[in-house]
């Protein structure tokens, strides 16, 4: 009897430490599947194409600025900028004759009728009296993610392409278009770099940005 019992203690000590080593194992398991698929987990291309349209979104649309009532030229603004010419070639606005160093400038019956088409035109009262117009002419338009790279679970980088989607004012401004191209070099430069013209009917843009994963979802990391 005394034998017996002897046993049985024995073969209960080595059941414990094999009872240890087996949930070792397994927590090990458990922890290493845990990993393997927060290393597998990929941002969807769902996600990658939300969060590309936002990033489009809030740059808002490109934009052209112009006056209208009695004008001095500023450093703000220059009744004689070619924006004021173009839009007066397609008609949409007149520049009379300058008086007190101050040009008239007026929206035509087709200006007024094309700013009332476009969405989110602004208009204001400047202290001088002018009103001032901010006229949207195209949007970003998101065409779609080409790759996505994972570089952690957390951060992942973007490969998509947009294209511009001009309105009826911003095919004016384009360019490449046959009423911006009547003007020289350093008009067109001026026109592209400061009044809103842009090549809108040119080839989709490539862009990579980087994201990372936040508790609001994916977001553009900062630099």
């Amino acid at each position: 009897m005394f034998e017996q019992e002897i046993e049985m203690e024995k073969r209960q000590g080595s059941v414990v430490p094999l009872l240890l080593i087996v949930g070792l194992i397994v927590a090990i398991v458990g922890v290493a599947g845990y990993f393997l698929m927060q290393n597998r987990r990929v941002l969807s291309n769902e996600e990658a194409s939300a969060v590309a349209a936002a990033v489009l979104k809030a740059q808002g649309p490109a934009t052209v600025r112009f006056h209208t009532g009695l004008l001095g030229s500023s450093v703000n603004d220059n009744p004689s900028g070619p924006q004021y010419r173009l839009l007066e070639k397609a008609g949409l606005v007149t520049l009379g004759k300058m008086k007190d160093w101050k040009t008239p400038i007026a929206l035509t019956p087709k200006g007024e009728a094309l700013l009332k088409e476009i969405p989110g035109v602004s208009q204001t009262t400047e202290k001088d009296g002018t009103k001032l117009y901010v006229v949207p002419l195209a949007d970003r338009k998101f065409v779609g993610v080409s790759k996505v790279t994972m570089l952690s679970p957390e951060r992942a980088v973007i490969d998509f392409t947009w294209t511009w989607n001009p309105n009826q004012l911003g095919d004016l401004f384009d360019a490449s278009g046959a009423a911006v191209k009547t003007f020289n070099t350093w008009d067109r430069g001026a026109l592209i770099q400061k009044y809103g013209a842009n090549f809108y009917h040119g080839e989709p843009t490539k862009v990579a940005i980087a994201v990372m994963k936040t508790d609001k979802g994916w977001q553009i990391a900062p630099e």
